[in-house]
């Protein structure tokens, strides 16, 4: 018998090419001009043909790879495609897939998601990878609400420049000579590099300026002949990495804030994305207390604990921020100041119209990164805000100043003052509180099941564990804002940033991939519409293990563009019975229990009876302690 012959990657695709090329030519017959063509080539003395490829060579996308390791990325979150297929290769031999680890996703929208969510647990980067134009295409409604979040994500994009090497129509649909030009208006920074030494610069300044304030997404381009052919470059070295340190506001400018907030007799602070990391939390903490002031946060971010006595609660929808009874509103990161200090026409009304809510007099205070990033086309950045002092630079970086000179310019006689206005603070706090438990209890017993009882029983079972909710709890009228008690930065990581649907499901399993190794339990209260962009991200959590409790609020169908056909009904006179047109998932069913069990999740329901929800959640939960994700189809009220 033979002795069986080992054969490494290298030979591997040595002999493959080799092979493939000898069957194509057996199989398709020359035209006559291609064979005119071929008797007049002449082959480059300097350029090895695949077939001369030797074990030992080291190809392009090998240094790529040694680039991505120093920069210390620990997942690649990607759909495979023709054109980073070097990359790809190279990652799983040559980088043995660790740091960073392949990550399998079943669509292109989802990678990025994935990577969205990740960032906002890990406050660090995920690496994607998409294949050219239509990898970019499917990734860019993704990449926009990274954009609009202000979240870091790496994506190198695969294409083929150079014509002689797009190999069939398929290369040429999916090459393109400019290829980060459709995401360019909303993405930080992008660059096409067209050597190596050029590639090794740009990618570790791509991953500086994703992580200088304001975050922000970066594509870097990986050219397909740059990543497959030899190495021949001299003296490649890999650049060090030193990020630069958050932009700070003017000391002169900070000074002032504190005087006005100071004079103030009820100054409010407005928190939009201000906490980038857990010491974000403890720097408004103290100047809340500082202050002796309500904090209202916007929950784009998990900025201040919701149990504090300053944490302001409301009956209402929480993120529609109150600042009609104050005279001073220092906004942090806030999202639109305009909309925070101005008021508008409701739908229900024909025309529009806008006033001011401020009373005479009421001084605002901006502190925001945003503006050092601005870009024309997209204006996610709302209406000009006609502010008193507008401070350029990270609010987070800018609090430690600003604390300390409100404390040297604290007299003893304010400081008693603000005392006393803090305690009657506390107090409207807890009262609104109280309210919002009392309001959980109305329609307890009720099938479909209410959303306060979603989110009550789901908190009953998880208050004693290490708990992230990673989910947009808008969609269930904030019920978990209302109710849990949120204190630690991963227990809350805010919506999607532009509002782009399909962003809920694989943004929840990256984050819950970031959770994993802190052995956290990961919690999604997932709206069905959203649920349907992207299902296949279910798969993935499923294959690389990642746990997760999924709990779908199944309203059976696009509630919220529901209630605009009524509201536009209304306002017509025309009766709101046909608003279900268009806006529901019934005749048949989707049964999203069923749905996981397809990609191999464990999950229960459709659950309409409320008594038995606490039940499943329990034995989800089990399976989610053990390692594996599980989901429970709960059939709920519209909101």
């Amino acid at each position: 018998m033979a002795k069986k012959k080992n054969v490494d990657r290298r030979g591997f695709l040595k002999g493959a090419a080799t092979g493939a090329a000898v069957g194509a030519a057996g199989l398709i017959a020359k035209p006559p001009i291609a064979l005119a063509q071929q008797a007049t080539q002449k082959p480059d003395p300097d350029t090895k043909s695949t077939a001369e490829v030797t074990d030992n060579v080291r190809v392009g996308a090998d240094f790529m790879m040694d680039i991505f390791k120093s920069i210390g990325f620990e997942y690649m979150a990607a759909n495979p495609g023709t054109s980073f297929r070097g990359l790809h290769e190279s990652l799983i031999n040559y980088g043995g897939n660790k740091n960073p680890e392949f990550l399998t996703c079943l669509h292109e929208e989802s990678s990025v998601a994935m990577a969205h969510g990740y960032a906002k647990i890990e406050g660090k980067p995920m690496m994607v990878m998409a294949h050219g134009t239509v990898g970019l295409q499917h990734a860019s409604m993704a990449i926009y609400n990274a954009y609009a979040d202000r979240v870091p994500v790496y994506i190198v994009l695969g294409n083929i420049l150079d014509i002689n090497f797009r190999r069939g129509s398929a290369d040429w649909y999916h090459s393109v000579q400019d290829a980060a030009a459709m995401v360019r208006d909303y993405v930080k920074w992008d660059d096409t590099p067209v050597t190596l030494s050029h590639f090794a610069e740009s990618a570790v300044r791509g991953y500086k300026i994703a992580m200088t304030p304001p975050y922000e997404p970066v594509v870097l381009v990986a050219d397909g002949v740059l990543q497959e052919e030899p190495i021949t470059e001299k003296n490649l070295r890999i650049p060090k990495l030193v990020r630069s340190a958050p932009p700070q506001g003017d000391e002169g400018a900070v000074k002032e804030a504190a005087k006005l907030l100071l004079a103030a007799e009820n100054p409010v602070i407005v928190a939009g994305r201000c906490a980038r990391t857990p010491k974000g939390i403890d720097l408004l903490i103290e100047l809340a207390e500082l202050l002796q002031c309500r904090v209202q946060d916007q929950r784009l971010r998990m900025n201040f604990p919701t149990s504090h006595p300053l944490y302001a609660h409301t009956t209402g929808d929480p993120i529609v921020v109150k600042v009609g009874d104050s005279d001073c509103v220092l906004g942090l990161e806030a999202q639109e100041m305009w909309t925070i200090t101005n008021t508008i026409t409701g739908l229900n009304k024909f025309g529009m119209e806008a006033h001011s809510v401020m009373k005479p007099g009421a001084k605002i205070i901006s502190i925001s990164a945003i503006e050092l990033n601005h870009k024309s086309n997209y204006q996610d950045f709302g209406r000009y805000s006609e502010v008193d002092l507008s401070i350029t630079g990270d609010a987070e970086a800018t609090l430690p100043a600003l604390i300390e000179a409100v404390k040297k310019q604290m007299t003893p006689d304010r400081k008693s003052a603000i005392q006393a206005r803090g305690a009657k603070v506390a107090e409207a706090n807890r009262l609104a509180h109280q309210r919002n438990i009392e309001a959980a209890a109305i329609g307890w017993d009720a099938s479909p099941i209410s959303t306060a009882r979603l989110a009550a029983e789901l908190w009953a079972q998880v208050k004693n564990l290490d708990w992230s909710l990673v989910s947009n709890d808008r969609y269930i009228s904030y019920w978990s804002t209302k109710l849990f008690n949120f204190t630690k930065p991963y227990h809350y990581i805010g919506a999607q940033g532009a509002a782009g649907i399909g962003y809920g499901l694989p943004a929840a399993v990256g984050a819950a991939l970031a959770n994993r190794k802190h052995g956290r339990v990961t919690l999604n209260i997932q709206p069905d519409g959203d649920l349907n962009y992207a299902p296949g991200v279910l798969w993935t959590a499923v294959h690389h293990k990642i746990p997760m409790l999924t709990l779908v609020h199944n309203n059976r169908g696009y509630h919220q563009e529901r209630m605009y056909i009524q509201m536009v009904a209304s306002k017509m006179n025309r009766g709101i019975d046909r608003s279900h047109i268009g806006t529901s998932f019934t005749d048949p069913y989707i049964n999203y229990a069923m749905m996981a069990k397809s990609y191999g999740m464990y999950s229960e329901g459709p659950i309409g009876n409320p008594s038995e929800l606490g039940p499943a959640i329990k034995r989800s939960l089990e399976r989610v302690q053990a390692g594996e994700p599980a989901l429970i189809d709960v059939v709920t009220q519209p909101r």
